[in-house]
């Protein structure tokens, strides 16, 4: 994915009201914030008026006797503030917890309704980085920083006021110096939220090298190559502290002006008050009082230049997240999909089709292809690499949809159906079997969630994969590892080869199905797979002579082209291209 232009970026708040939708459901919790804020920051304002009366009453000889009223007066505000404090911390760490959840479900969603060309030009590891790290940033926005901003407003505001009803010349001092405060907030906040969204880039580009080279651990380790990916992993990250360090500088440097400037201001205005004092004309409990409304009004404006800097950063971790969202998918359902049958007769039609991938607009992976299959029929794909007979199978998936031409199941355009319930017809064997991190069971039931213990077990027996399976220490609840790296190739392969038997789709496609199996392996293999073949319309994709002499027919590409198709003995008989693979590949 390519960055976008940092003048389009969202600004902070543009960023906030992308969040609105996710707050709406939680709104029980926002009124709790909302309320214990607004009790907070009551106690807060109270406190000089407090701390006013204990100086002047409390501390009075004409009224010693007052002393404990003042002093249990202003412990009282104080446990307000406490429980007030306590409560809306509860509000809004919670209500952060649940919106984050909420947006990476969001995410993650988005993401599983993309289509393949969206996955082959973007990085799985930038993917993982933004659901992870950018989302786990609008936790510290909406579970911290936006009660910290909000209340910072409030008790700015009502010191503000407070200031003024204190000593209206010693506010209207203070008031001089706010313009000057505020002038390198906003100056800085535009290079705050570039360098944030930069250095964002950098870790999720970080994230994306270390998640390549864990997933292909295998090759680097063959290779001896681990000092070469701890420096390219290494120099990944150098590069984001390298901006993580531009980025903190810029802040350091904005919270050290404004703190510089908003003391400056209120050591000047307190030295007059001090003078007001010793003159007689302001009692020292009201010159406390303006002390600490204007040490609160000075915190409020700190914390919301510290607030407003985590504000940038979310801007661009929003910005980010924004662009998944808005991220259109280019394989969708039509607005009035045509229905399948509840299992389809299988007929199968490529009619013209050319098709290019979008990552080769100038190469045509397909062209002019036209190709008939008939139902229960096995048709085998051969030719050389590149000829384009993955991209069959990718385009009957629906993967991808072609520029040009059209393909049908039972006579239906596969445009016009719903990509779901079209792939629900299909099952496939890939060339390299995907397994995930659970048990046996539940990789073979991956094929069919609701089937039941003796229905997988029977599935692995028609796969030939009961008995290593049964052997296993804790036979098919064994953790087979992430990927299924605890089995071998061919063990792998043939529980993919379960997973279809146990989807029991009209459409069978089978891609180099037995590539990973051993000679023994795949004598074993070739009876389950004629099994599961049976009454099915299958596309093979193979090299075995085994698998394509039991074909139908045979179907030969070159260069994205039919050239040629017919029975394995009758293509042996013509010569050409097939003749010479045949040769070459299976040695006859």
């Amino acid at each position: 994915m390519t960055d976008p232009d940092p003048a389009r970026s969202p600004r902070p708040f543009a960023a906030l009201r992308t969040l609105l939708p996710f707050l709406r459901p939680y709104r029980g919790l926002i009124a709790g914030w909302l309320g214990f804020l607004a009790l907070s920051s009551g106690a807060t304002l109270l406190l000089p008026v407090a701390v006013r009366l204990m100086i002047d009453h409390g501390f009075s000889a004409s009224d010693a006797s007052s002393i404990d009223r003042w002093f249990g007066g202003l412990f009282a505000v104080a446990a307000v503030l406490a429980v007030a404090t306590a409560g809306r911390f509860y509000c809004i760490a919670l209500l952060g917890e649940r919106v984050v959840a909420d947006l990476r479900e969001r995410v993650f969603g988005r993401l599983l309704a993309l289509d393949m060309g969206f996955f082959e030009r973007t990085r799985a590891g930038e993917l993982v980085s933004r659901l992870a790290a950018d989302t786990e940033l609008l936790r510290g926005v909406v579970g911290s920083t936006v009660s910290v901003a909000l209340r910072s407003v409030v008790t700015f505001v009502g010191s503000a006021a407070a200031l003024a009803w204190t000593s209206p010349r010693l506010a209207g001092l203070a008031a001089i110096g706010i313009p000057v405060v505020i002038l390198p907030i906003v100056l800085y906040g535009r290079r705050v939220q570039k360098q944030s969204r930069d250095s964002q880039d950098r870790v999720a580009d970080a994230n994306a090298r270390a998640s390549e080279t864990l997933g292909a651990m295998h090759t680097v380790q063959s290779y001896a190559r681990e000092p070469f990916e701890l420096e390219r992993f290494a120099g990944a990250v150098q590069l984001a502290i390298g901006s993580a360090r531009r980025r903190i500088r810029t802040q350091a440097a904005l919270t050290c002006v404004v703190i510089l400037l908003v003391f400056g201001a209120i050591t000047a205005v307190l030295w007059t008050g001090a003078q007001d004092v010793i003159a007689g004309t302001m009692t020292a409990g009201t010159l406390g009082q303006f002390v600490l409304y204007a040490v609160i009004g000075a915190g409020s404006v700190g914390a919301l230049t510290e607030v407003w800097a985590e504000l940038q950063r979310a801007g661009g971790g929003m910005g980010r997240i924004d662009e998944l969202l808005a991220e259109p998918a280019r394989i969708t359902a039509p607005p009035q999909p045509m229905s399948l049958p509840a299992r389809a007769v299988g007929e199968l039609h490529f009619d013209k089709v050319t098709f290019h991938y979008p990552s080769r607009p100038d190469t045509a992976a397909l062209q002019d292809f036209t190709l008939h299959v008939r139902p229960g029929e096995t048709v085998a794909l051969v030719g050389p690499s590149g000829a384009g007979k993955s991209t069959v199978l990718q385009l009957l998936l629906r993967f991808y949809d072609p520029a040009s031409g059209s393909i049908t199941l039972d006579g239906l355009d596969l445009r016009q159906v719903d990509p779901q319930r079209l792939r629900e017809q299909i099952a496939l064997v890939p060339q390299d079997p995907m397994l995930f991190g659970a048990d046996a069971a539940d990789n073979i039931r991956y094929g069919r969630l609701d089937a039941d213990e003796a229905a997988v077990i029977a599935a692995a027996k028609s796969a030939e994969a009961h008995e290593f399976l049964a052997a296993l220490p804790d036979g098919y609840r064994t953790y087979l590892g992430e990927r299924g790296v605890r089995l071998s190739g061919g063990q792998q392969q043939r529980i993919a080869i379960a997973r279809a038997v146990l989807k029991d789709a009209p459409v069978l496609l089978l891609d180099e199905a037995t590539s990973a199996l051993d000679a023994q392996s795949e004598r074993a293999i070739q009876q389950a797979l004629e099994r599961l073949m049976a009454g099915r319309t299958t596309l093979v994709i193979a090299h075995r002579l085994a698998t394509v002499r039991q074909a139908d027919r045979i179907v030969v590409l070159d260069h994205g082209r039919i050239v040629a198709e017919g029975t394995h003995e009758a293509l042996i008989a013509q010569g050409g291209l097939y003749a010479e693979l045949a040769r070459l590949q299976f040695s006859v």
